[in-house]
């Protein structure tokens, strides 16, 4: 009969022995998975270059030649415009396009050289827009509005707006923004949703500028309407021509109060404003105009004096 003990010690060393071998084996079995997959890699690259190269090779010049031939269509198309006189904004706007639409039929040229279909791109395309579209619903929005200010065109570049509480001059107009700018040189951006179907006053390229001065009921006013009239037309603060209003503009308590209304440049608003002031006065002094303030007349009357009662 056989020693159990032995046989246990044996087993044990022979399991001992077999763990001890596949711990060698394994790391040699990984080593060698690795290198049969880098080499299936290998083998699949060249592979590839070998059978597209010349396709490759030829979608890479076709998206070269059109990338340069799209920047030279949009520059014709820029100057083209600019040659019939279309408005700056417009005008980009039509050669950027051009240059869009020339590079994607150039991308679906290299694509089916390569022999990519392009039908799968176009639906997942078309379901990334649905996303983003509902995702992106202002800025869109502002796009969309952008989009109707350059076709309609209710201004352009270089005209005076007022709108949401601003106003300055149109600098520029981009399809999500339009940025104007005030007399103060500081830049306003205006969302273009912001703009389509609100209220925009458009004075082309100047300002309404309101002013109003008093005389004495002394005066003659029609006289003093003239003497304003001729002082602020000698003034260099116009653009192509002279453009005001002067009138009665109200019979105040103190004061016949003069309304004038210039048509001002405005990048020159507040220089004008201070100028016309300036001449209204130094005219007035000349001629003896004078320019009341507010005053109260008080009267004081004495009590009548009651006799006092005689003694009887």
């Amino acid at each position: 009969m056989s020693d159990p003990k032995s046989e246990n010690a044996e087993n044990l060393t022979t399991t001992i022995a077999d763990t001890a071998q596949q711990a060698v084996d394994l790391p040699a079995e990984l080593l060698r998975t690795e290198i049969q997959q880098a080499s299936e890699i290998y083998q699949v690259i060249i592979d590839f270059f070998t059978n597209y190269s010349f396709q490759l090779v030829g979608a890479l010049l076709i998206f070269l030649l059109g990338y340069s031939v799209a920047g030279k269509v949009a520059k014709a198309v820029l100057r083209l415009c600019e040659k019939q006189k279309l408005d700056v904004t417009l005008s980009r706007f039509l050669a950027s396009t051009t240059k869009m639409a020339v590079m994607v039929m150039i991308t679906i040229m290299a694509l089916s050289k390569l022999g990519i279909s392009v039908t799968p791109f176009i639906a997942a395309i078309g379901a990334i827009s649905l996303g983003a579209g509902l995702a992106l619903q202002g800025l869109l929005a502002n796009y969309a509005a952008g989009f109707n200010i350059i076709i309609i065109r209710p201004f352009v570049v270089g005209d005076t707006i007022e709108v949401q509480g601003v106003t300055g001059i149109v600098k520029e107009v981009q399809l999500a923004y339009t940025i104007i700018k005030n007399e103060d040189s500081a830049e306003i951006t205006i969302p273009n949703k912001h703009i389509v179907g609100e209220v925009v006053l458009n004075s082309r390229k100047d300002s309404l500028l309101k002013l109003s001065v008093g005389i004495s009921y002394k005066d003659n006013p029609i006289d003093v309407v003239k003497l304003v009239e001729r002082t602020l037309s000698d003034l260099d603060i116009y653009t192509d021509e002279v453009r005001m209003q002067v009138g009665i503009d109200e019979f105040a308590d103190s004061a016949i109060t003069i309304g004038i209304r210039l048509w001002i440049p405005t990048t020159n608003l507040y220089a004008a404003k201070y100028s016309a002031y300036e001449a209204i006065y130094l005219a007035f002094e000349q001629e003896n105009v004078t320019i009341p303030f507010p005053q109260q007349d008080i009267h004081l009357i004495e009590p009548k004096q009651v006799p006092e009662p005689t003694s009887l």
